[in-house]
């Protein structure tokens, strides 16, 4: 058996996923000499070496990147220990790592504020990325849960749907068509449109549609980012399909309105998903709970918020997803 502590092998875990002996050091409040000292007695102790270094670089050996993954497994089931052990005191405590699409931004926070202080003594560490960012951080097992509106089909997941998100037509406040009731669809054939990227969600939903629908809009500019979209509606550049939860802080009062439009809104669900062959943490468990309460009562408040007629089809979508039970990926 290898005789190694658990302050080495933190050491260890450090100085690999920084590859810098000065970066661990600095993260462990240590000096540097005292992480090297650290890591040259775990190597003496595995037997072979754990580093090799090329330039200011280190890179994991084969027995690194083996003893890394250990590490890993060692100290998630230490953090899964602890949150048991809170729980059987009658605390909910640990990390939340949480992982969510860009356009989750809008709400994502609304959830966690009253979900923190119901649970204080939970941290949340969020990250904001992609839809590529996401898959490769659930390749890599980095995060307890993810929210995202399209589930990629190539990865296990256990997926439950909580939220609509239902994707509307956004026009400046000003546009001819603002206020008019089921505007036929051929009618986006004469606006200029904004579009997101090739290979987003939203931007696959909407051609999926025009397609069944026969509709060929002119597109006049293609954005990566949902504010800066709204930034060119606003300035009159042309309309665009955008989620709901873009506008919702603006209410009614904001720069836009939502063209009430046929087929729209399209019917789209937020997911929030973790990997099927990992058991979810009593704090991750705690949050999915959270969210599966809470995903209905959100949507019928930002129909509140709106106030507006094409927000119908929105809580009708709100009330499709609370009545839709945990789904497989394959059934998504």
């Amino acid at each position: 058996m290898i005789h190694a502590t658990l302050h080495q092998l933190k050491v260890f875990e450090a100085t690999a996923r920084h590859g810098s002996f000065t970066r661990a050091a600095e993260e462990l409040y240590l000096t540097q000499p005292t992480v090297s000292i650290q890591v040259k007695q775990l190597t003496k102790a595995v037997g072979l070496p754990l580093f090799e270094q090329i330039g200011k670089r280190l890179y994991l050996t084969q027995a690194g990147q083996k003893l890394l993954e250990t590490c890993q497994e060692i100290f998630q089931g230490l953090e899964q220990f602890e949150m048991s052990i809170a729980d059987l005191k009658g605390m909910k405590q640990g990390q939340l790592r949480l992982a969510v699409i860009t356009t989750a931004k809008y709400f994502v926070p609304r959830l966690l504020g009253p979900f923190c202080q119901r649970y204080p003594g939970i941290d949340i560490s969020l990250k904001v990325t992609n839809h590529q960012h996401i898959q490769e951080r659930m390749a890599d097992n980095k995060d307890d849960l993810y929210i995202l509106s399209q589930p990629p089909s190539q990865i296990d997941l256990s997926v439950h749907p909580f939220l609509a998100n239902p994707l509307v037509v956004l026009a400046p406040k000003d546009h001819p068509l603002a206020g008019e009731k089921n505007i036929p669809i051929q009618k986006l054939n004469d606006e200029a449109f904004i579009m997101r990227e090739p290979g987003s969600g939203t931007r696959e939903a909407v051609q999926k549609l025009f397609d069944e629908q026969d509709i060929q809009v002119r597109v006049r500019l293609e954005l990566g980012s949902n504010e800066a979209i709204k930034q060119a509606i606003a300035g009159g550049l042309g309309i665009s399909i955008l989620s709901q939860h873009t506008i919702i802080s603006e209410g009614t009062s904001g720069e836009f309105a939502v063209l009430d439009v046929e087929h729209f809104p399209i019917k789209r669900q937020w997911y929030v998903t973790h990997l099927s062959g990992k058991q979810p943490s009593v704090v991750a468990e705690t949050f999915l709970n959270y969210l599966l309460e809470e995903g209905n009562q959100m949507a019928q408040k930002y129909s509140r918020m709106l106030g507006s007629a094409s927000m119908a089809g929105a809580t009708d979508a709100a009330t499709w997803s609370s009545s839709r039970s945990t789904q497989s990926l394959g059934q998504s």
